[in-house]
């Protein structure tokens, strides 16, 4: 039995993976979107559902003025005795920390801050007790012991392994498996030369050996639809097979660029008959591999549509940073999203009224049915497709000079292009035609007119070209000049993959 890669679609990067028992738990880096951390639910390995996040409250996640691609960086997801353990980093926030909670659906605890610094920090829960902390700093991988119910250091911070001689050494995770501690990591930056190495001593400080066929995942320089690939963790099922999950991402057309992002692939991995790794086939990811030998469990398809007729947001949607309390609401009418637009807009740092989930397919149709009658000049609410605040298109209504026009913008780092045109009486639905190397705006009154107000390339909206780690998002959203907002309803919102 086969399946195809990406087993986590869109802007889902840094994978790690636990397992409990018959269960796979799985969690992913988000940095400036908020909540933070979503954590995913699996039987087979193949098929996830999401089923929370791991950081939902401010006290855990404060975003306030993260910039692009700042925040929450790649997470490590642990289990241990009844325990649950994600510890990440907020970049430019608190440092590294770690949360915990005994079911994985959340409430996760509040924040334990550890003062080893670094990034993409991990855990190790030794047999005899002992808890040791991985971090990637400047010149290599460095590790300490903790005390896991404070975060305090119990031993001075060592460098460990300098890598196998790659650029950037990171995203370490430390193993005991029989005999040897085994220290896999990230090294050639999360780019095309992307890999992970490995090596392994008798002790956990080291010396640390380092194999000599490095890398053991590498999709370098081969012509493939899946580059990048890295940032790897590996799980023992249940049956005793060894797997691992990683980022890696899917380019466009060439010259290789790609803009949903790094995506969650997964792989088995053989072992050597002198005790080494090897992921996928012979170190390499495919599309399209062989499905672990686990029953099929498969989960409900989501709808199309989200009618907002919940008490809460699904789990897909996120906010950019940390939502300024009243920009939106579920109950001011019921059965609408409702936002209410701030001074903040998608090109500062700040916290606009942003409601939006991760693109996760090359083709897709979305759109949103709105009722807004903006009442102050330069009041805006639509869709953007965003990928940060120096990159993004967006379709809106807008009240202009008196007028409620409808809107086409393009933000391309320092150039912003504006299509207007009059915006009929009334509602009407906004649509995205997602292709994979272009976006169509359009937009469809009541009375079943359909008016095209222009396209952008995807390419332009690519981590090649805007930089950062982040992918795109579609989003509802609302600005304002005036403190008191006109308000935008937004009816229901549909995300429909086209094959």
């Amino acid at each position: 039995m086969q399946f195809t890669n990406p087993v986590i679609p869109g802007f889902y990067p840094d994978p790690s993976i636990c397992r409990v028992g018959e269960d796979y738990y799985l969690v992913t880096s988000t940095f400036e979107y908020f909540p933070g951390i979503p954590i995913f639910h699996s039987k087979d390995l193949v098929h996830w559902r999401q089923i929370g996040h791991c950081l939902t409250t401010e006290e855990q996640l404060l975003l306030s003025g993260s910039g692009n691609s700042s925040g929450i960086y790649a997470p490590t997801l642990r289990y241990n005795k009844g325990w649950f353990y994600m510890v990440t980093t907020n970049v430019g926030g608190i440092g590294n920390f770690y949360v915990k909670t005994r079911n994985p659906e959340g409430p996760w605890s509040k924040p334990i801050t550890v003062a080893q610094d670094g990034i993409d920090p991990s855990l190790l829960f030794d047999d005899d007790g002992r808890v040791y902390l991985q971090s990637a700093r400047i010149g290599g991988i460095y590790q300490c012991e903790i005390e896991i119910e404070t975060g305090s250091l119990l031993t001075e911070s060592r460098l460990i392994w300098k890598g196998a001689g790659g650029a950037h050494p990171e995203a370490p995770h430390l193993y005991k498996i029989k005999d040897y501690y085994y220290l896999m990591i990230a090294e050639g930056g999360t780019e095309y030369g992307h890999m992970v190495t490995i090596a392994r001593s008798t002790d956990p400080y080291g010396p640390y050996e380092s194999f000599s066929d490095n890398p053991i995942l590498s999709n370098r320089s081969m012509d493939i639809s899946i580059q990048a690939t890295g940032h790897a963790d590996l799980v023992q099922a249940q049956d005793g097979s060894w797997w691992a999950v990683c980022l890696g991402i899917r380019p466009v057309s060439y010259p290789y660029r790609h803009h949903l992002g790094r995506e969650v692939f997964l792989a088995g991995v053989s072992w050597m008959e002198d005790g080494w790794p090897i992921i996928g086939n012979h170190g390499h990811i495919h599309p399209v591999m062989e499905a672990p030998e686990l029953p099929e469990t498969r989960w409900p398809e989501k709808p199309v549509r989200d009618d907002f007729d919940e008490s809460r947001l699904g789990w897909e949607w996120a906010f950019l940073r940390n939502p300024k309390p009243g920009s939106w609401s579920l109950e001011k009418r019921p059965g609408y999203l409702t936002l209410y637009g701030q001074p903040v807009t998608l090109s500062d740092y700040g916290s606009p009224a942003f409601v939006g989930r991760r693109l996760s397919h090359f083709s897709s149709r979305i759109q949103a049915a709105i009722e807004f009658e903006p009442l102050n000049e330069g009041e805006e609410a639509g869709l953007t497709i965003y990928m940060n605040s120096k990159y993004h298109y967006e379709l809106a209504v807008r009240l202009e000079g008196g007028r409620k026009v409808l809107v086409f913008r393009r933000t391309v780092g320092s150039m912003k292009v504006e299509d207007l045109r009059d915006c009929p009486e009334g509602s009407g639905v906004l649509q995205i035609r997602a292709l994979p190397e272009r976006f169509e705006a359009l937009f469809l009154t009541m009375k079943s007119q359909v008016l095209e107000m222009g396209w952008g390339e995807s390419h332009l909206l690519s981590t090649e070209i805007a930089g950062g780690f982040t992918g795109v998002f579609i989003a509802m959203y609302a600005t304002s000049p005036s403190e008191h907002a006109t308000p935008a309803y937004f009816d229901w919102f549909d995300y429909e993959p086209v094959s």
